[in-house]
């Protein structure tokens, strides 16, 4: 079953740390073992397979869910968050590639050699300029492998259009945001306050979304987007970066 990273309290990736059980939307909690044999004592109706941890206080107070876990939804859902947004539509993109890519005419052309870089305006790009007209800020973090993978290489090459569409766009190595604490899931943040969290099958297909505006898991975005954005590097610099490594 996959773990999605919820969030922690600690420093230098050591525990405590909260994950949610994507399946069943349980939760797993990582934290040191109990050892204390008077602590041991009084524990009640123990199973032999059974095991304990310790928790901070802080750690249950910021990142604990407020209430059951939503439905996922379909993506077409939330479009209208793109156009109705009224200050931030911020990404992180964590996935070492995506099947809407690498099924799309524009990874052929890519893998062709083309200059995908300078591409036509399309629905998208069209919407986030007249957004970024309107004062408004599209931005987004993608994460990058080193080496990076064909999905990320792919990225790096098409960023550049959207860019000149008016979104801002930055990068930062895996290692680096590991270290950082930073999830291991994709989503948008709407102006602090929505959440849209991705869902994945095995072969990078969408398969919908789950939208939250739980003030716990909405300010454990607003921290990771903070992080992020701190250390990232924008894809102009970070891909003459990349090639130069090459």
């Amino acid at each position: 079953m996959t773990l999605r990273f919820i969030g922690t309290t600690s420093d230098g990736g050591d525990c405590p740390t909260l994950y949610e059980i994507e399946a069943t939307g349980d939760i797993l909690v990582q934290g040191d073992r109990v050892t204390d044999p008077e602590h041991l004592a009084r524990l009640r109706d123990v199973k032999e397979s059974e095991t304990f941890v310790v928790v901070p206080r802080s750690l249950l107070t910021r990142f604990s869910p407020r209430h059951e876990p939503a439905a996922m939804v379909p993506f077409a859902d939330i479009a209208h968050l793109f156009r109705d947004f009224k200050h931030t539509a911020w990404r992180l993109e964590t996935r070492r590639g995506y099947a809407s890519d690498r099924n799309s005419a524009k990874w052929q052309r890519w893998q062709a050699g083309d200059d995908i870089a300078a591409e036509p305006a399309d629905d998208w790009r069209r919407n986030v300029a007249e957004q970024v007209a309107l004062g408004k800020r599209f931005e987004r973090v993608r994460l990058v492998d080193d080496p990076p993978t064909e999905g990320q290489q792919f990225l790096l090459a098409s960023g550049q259009s959207n860019v000149r569409a008016g979104e801002d766009i930055r990068n930062l190595t895996r290692a680096d945001a590991q270290g950082l604490g930073l999830p291991d899931w994709d989503f948008w943040l709407f102006d602090s306050r929505i959440l849209a969290r991705f869902v994945f099958d095995e072969n990078d297909t969408t398969m919908g979304v789950i939208v939250s505006e739980d003030p716990a898991e909405v300010l454990a975005a607003c921290q990771a987007r903070d992080t992020a954005w701190h250390h990232a590097i924008r894809t102009a610099d970070f891909a003459r970066r990349v090639r130069s490594t090459v």
